[in-house]
This record gives C-alpha cells, structure tokens and sequence, in this order.
C-alpha cells in the first residue's frame, strides 16, 4: 500500500481537511492562498496581493520572450515569422526573428490588460463583501488563473494585420495615464516622507533628523545635477540637436522654478512640512523621464543609444539580434513594480490622495473584521461587510495601464511596421514622455499653491 493511502486509511479525518483547504483556497470566498505564510490579513489585501502577483507573473513571461535565446525560437509559433530584411539602418530594419520577442511582449500584455478589464467591468458598483460579485473578486483564483491563460493563448492566436500598430497607441495612451499615477503617488510618497521625519525632529534628537533631510535632499540634486551635464553630453551636439537641448533646458528650468516655489515664505506658512526634499526627489525623476525621452529621439546623431541598446549585442547567421534592454528601460521596470506593489499594499496618508485614487479607508476597514475572532493565527479575515476598502474597478483599472506601460516599456516604445519589418522610434514616445513629465511638476506646484489659492478647503 502506497503511503498516501496509508494516510488516507488511517488519518480521513486529515485527508477531508486538507482536501476542503484546497477547495476553499482555489474556489472558495477567502482569499488563503497565501495565509499559510503571512499572519492574519485583510481579505482585501490578499485580493490586492494576489491579482498584483498576476501581472508580474505577465511580466515575467514578457521578459522571458525578449531573451535572445528564447527569442529566437519563437519563430515556431505558427504565422509568428514570414521572412523579412536583414539589413540594419538608422531607421531600424531588423531581421524578422529580432520582431518575435516584440510581437510577442505585445500579445502577453494584451492578454493581462484584457483580463483585468474584463474584471474592471465585473466589479463596477462593487459597495461591500455582502455583494455576489464580491466574491468573485476575493476568491475563485484557480479558474482566474485559467481565464487569464486561456485569453494568453487566444491573443497568441491574433491575426498579425494591424494588430500591433494599433495597440502601439493603445499602449502609448495607457502609459500615459500610468506614469501620471506613478507621480501623484511620489508625490505623496515624498509628502509623507518630509512630514514624518519633521515630526521625529520636532519629537527629538532634531540635529540627527535634519542632519538625515540634509544628505538625502544633497543627494537628490546632486544626482540630478549629474544626470543634466551627463544629457548634454550624450544627447546634444554643438553643431545641431536643438530639440533635445530644448527639452533638457525647459525640464531644468521647471525643476529650478518648483525647487524655488517649495522654499517661498507664504508657502512655508501654509504648509510647514513643504521643503527642499519633496522638490528634490520631483526634480530627479523628472530628469529620469527626460532621460527616457531623450533615448527615444529617432535621430542617430542625436541618440547614440538608437535602436540596439546593448553594447554585447552580437550578429548571428540569420541577422541582427536586437537588445530591448537599456538603463531607461531597466530603472522604469524598477519605478512599476514598486507603483503596482504601493497600489497593492497601501493608503495614502492623505486623505485628499486616497479620494483621488478611490483607496480611502472605509469605516469597515477601520473597525471591522477582527481577526482575534477566527479560529487560528494565519487567516484572511473580510473587512468589508460594510463596505470595500477600496474599489475594486479602480484598482483593476490601475492594472490594466499598469499592463500597457510595461508593454511599452520592454519595447523601448518603438512602434512596429507589419508591411515593410520595420521598428521605429516615434516622436509620440518623446512627447508623451515629456508631456507627462511637465504634468507631473504642474501637478506638484498645484499641492504646493493650493492651501494658498484655496485657504477655504481642507489639504492635510
């Protein structure tokens, strides 16, 4: 007799617990997939938490279809590859085999922003756990994760036409959208993080705090300063390159300007806690979304980092093999899996943030679902009997841009060319990286004069 029969015969009371845990946790309302591991949670963290793992389990898969070596095998997909130049130019002719990975990131993120889109609809108009759609949001995970494969497959399945051209600028919109997410949360990050540290200071040991804003906001500009002579380095010339020397200018002057603004007495009045170090870490990644703007620049002369990214790249038989990654590409997959994971895990200590991101902390949050009530250490308790933490289509709709952003982000934003095999990069990147760049600081020198403009509203 096997020693899983032997269990089952001697332990069945062991055996149905086991078996009723595992149909809770794939099928059940109680998100306990992860509760063996962490202590007693909030039903609508878990949620969070584990469509968030979705989406870089997409990632990951994306980042694998870009390896060269496993790049080159796509070409087995059927209809994936039907020949193609091998010539190289400014432009970007690359062997067809160097356009799977691309095509292939595309479908896989076409596959995770249809899936939470599709959830983004479900979940409209969600108001408490009491709702059947609710539970569809916390639980059922096993045949999620089977929708979410099924759709991957199908997308795979997409006819090529004009299917990436046209999602090129589904993609463009939707990063847009979600690096202006990713700055109203830094925005608030650096808020928060001024105003603790200010309130340790006034609490005590003030030198040793101060002496902490000190280096770190030091630190801030004397980055940024580097990384604007390192821009007029690599991407300008004396001869010519005036749109990029444009651009690095206007960025530099804005950066000085909010820098200014943050400092100003009546703004120093109307909000005690504004300083130097919000403005620092503003400016600095304000000039890492110049940077990556500037690394999109369709000029060779102007841009020596124009189509192959990394210096190893090599030539094979069969053509060009085309690097995706670069420094730009890198830090922006960095700045998303932070993004997603704050979204995923965190309120914002302003309650003005948490109404525009609709995460406020709603009264079930604050005082309900105890988890000293459930049997056990390690539970998902339901916190939101009385209503949602937080709402579920807003937040699968943050993960849908979240989706598109990395698309464009491990394509460098280049925009494909079915007809001639071509890959290009567009001015759209450039502006709609600069653009939301500008919004970005606009949208910082608003929370600095608003108290002022405003003195009749609520800003804490």
């Amino acid at each position: 007799m096997s020693g899983s029969a032997r269990i089952q015969r001697d332990y069945p009371a062991v055996t149905d617990a086991v078996q009723t845990w595992a149909v809770s946790c794939l099928c059940g309302s109680a998100p306990c997939l992860l509760c063996g591991c962490c202590p007693s949670t909030r039903n609508s963290t878990i949620s969070r938490l584990i469509f968030t793992f979705f989406l870089f389990l997409g990632t990951l898969v994306s980042i694998i279809m870009i390896i060269p070596g496993v790049e080159e095998q796509l070409h087995k997909l059927p209809g994936f590859c039907e020949g193609g130049s091998s010539s190289l130019g400014i432009q970007g002719r690359v062997n067809c085999k160097s356009f799977l990975g691309h095509k292939s990131v595309y479908r896989m993120c076409f596959a995770t922003a249809a899936f939470f889109f599709l959830f983004a609809l479900i979940m409209i108009c969600v108001r408490s756990s009491k709702d059947p759609r609710a539970a569809i949001q916390n639980g059922f995970w096993f045949f999620k994760f089977l929708i979410l494969i099924g759709i991957t497959v199908g997308a795979f399945y997409i006819p090529n036409g004009s299917f990436t051209t046209v999602w090129f600028y589904f993609g463009v919109v939707g990063s847009f959208l979600f690096i202006l997410i990713q700055l109203i949360l830094l925005i608030d990050f650096a808020h928060s993080w001024s105003q603790v540290w200010l309130r340790n200071a006034n609490e005590g040991n003030a030198k040793g705090w101060y002496a902490a804003l000190f280096i770190f906001t030091f630190t801030f500009y004397a980055v940024s300063l580097a990384a604007v002579v390192l821009l007029y380095v690599y991407y300008t010339k004396p001869d010519g390159c005036t749109e990029n020397k444009v651009l690095i200018s206007l960025n530099l002057i804005f950066c000085i300007i909010v820098s200014v603004v943050s400092i100003l007495p009546k703004i120093q009045d109307a909000q005690p806690h504004s300083g130097l170090l919000q403005a620092s870490i503003i400016t600095l990644y304000t000039l890492f979304i110049t940077w990556s703007a500037l690394a999109n620049v369709p000029n060779k002369y102007c841009n020596p980092t124009l189509l192959v990214r990394n210096s190893t790249a090599g030539l094979v038989a069969d053509g060009q093999v085309t690097q995706w990654w670069d420094a730009p590409s890198i830090v922006g997959l960095v700045i998303f899996l932070l993004c997603t994971l704050f979204i995923s895990i965190r309120s914002s200590d302003h309650s003005q943030v948490n109404k525009m991101m609709l995460t406020e902390e709603s009264p079930a949050m604050l005082s309900g679902g105890d988890p000293s009530v459930e049997d056990g250490g390690h539970r998902a308790y339901d916190n939101e009997q009385d209503g949602v933490a937080y709402n579920y289509t807003f937040f699968h709709i943050c993960l849908f841009l979240a989706s598109l952003y990395i698309m464009m982000t491990l394509t460098n934003w280049y925009r494909p060319d079915e007809g001639s095999q071509m890959m290009t990069s567009p001015w759209t990147a450039v502006w709609v990286k600069i653009s939301s760049s500008w919004a970005g600081l606009l949208l910082y020198l608003w929370t600095l004069v608003a108290p002022i403009l405003l003195p009749g509203r609520e800003f804490s």
